[in-house]
Formats: C-alpha cells, structure tokens, sequence
C-alpha cells in the first residue's frame, strides 16, 4: 500500500486538506480530488502553461509541482478569478470581448498569467504583456487578441479605481 502524505492548501479562498501519494501531481490533485478541472493537463513536461495556476500569487505549472510541495500554500485556480456572485472577472469578459480565445486549451493558463501580470502591474505595455503571457502556447488566436483583452481588461480596471 503506498503511503499517504497529508497536506493543507488554501484553494480559491477555502482550506483543503487531504491525505495524497507523495508523487501526485498538484495539477492531478486539483482535477481529480478536488474536482477543479478548470485547469488543464496539456503537455505535462511545463512547456505548454495549461496549467498554470496562482501559488502565492505567482504563477507555476501545476504539472511539474507535487501536491505535497503546495502543502501550507494559497492556490488560485482559474475557477478563483470568478467573483463569488459566478459573474465572470472583468479580465474573463475582456478576453471574451476581445477574442482572446478559441478553442479554449490554453485559455486557463492564460488567464492565470494575465492576471499575475495585472496583480502587479495594473497599466502593463504590451511588451509586458506579451512576456507575462510568453510561457503559455496557444494554436488558434496568434495571440493579438490575447494582447488586446489584457490591455482591454487593464483600461477597465482603472476606470473602476
């Protein structure tokens, strides 16, 4: 019988904790254990960003960490940029607006560095923009649109202040 770890994370805001294999993926954790399959299982070599996800505020590949490691740690999850009334964040809507997606993959770990990026640098340039976004491949959008919601979604975030 493999032995179990246990481990407490604070997810969107809520404390986990469960009991896990030591090599269990944090992506595979959340997926299959906590059932936020918002985050993507893409390449599973860290190369792709689909699933990225928010550790402490800052983004990491989900699929190249253990959940034992993110034991004591916060995670947002694509499902935690969604405001607690289900409205989609002002940065959903932009890429919605924008087209910043299409066939949708990479749009979780897209979205996760967009808002990492935003978190720090609420007026970003596009150069900015497109490096925070440059760890995450996407095949469909050529990225413009991506660009252009970031830099939609940064205007309407100042006009809110």
């Amino acid at each position: 019988m493999e032995k179990l770890y246990p481990v407490a994370i604070e997810v969107n805001g809520k404390p986990r904790s469960a009991q896990v294999p030591a090599r269990l993926s944090l992506v595979d954790f959340l997926r299959e254990e906590l059932r936020l399959t918002g985050t993507h299982v893409g390449c599973e070599h860290g190369i792709c960003g689909a699933c990225s996800v928010m550790l402490d505020g800052d983004p990491v590949r989900s699929c190249l960490m253990f959940a034992v490691q993110a034991d004591g740690h916060r995670i947002t999850t694509v499902e935690g940029l969604t405001p607690a009334d289900g409205t989609l964040s002002v940065l959903q809507d932009s890429f919605c607006e924008a087209h910043g997606l299409q066939c949708g993959y990479c749009t979780p770990g897209m979205l996760i560095a967009s808002q990492a990026l935003l978190n720090a640098t609420p007026n970003p340039s596009e150069e900015q923009i497109r490096d925070a976004i440059g760890g995450n491949l996407c095949r469909c959008t050529g990225y413009r649109q991506i660009v252009d919601a970031v830099k939609l979604a940064a205007g309407r975030l100042a006009e809110q202040k």
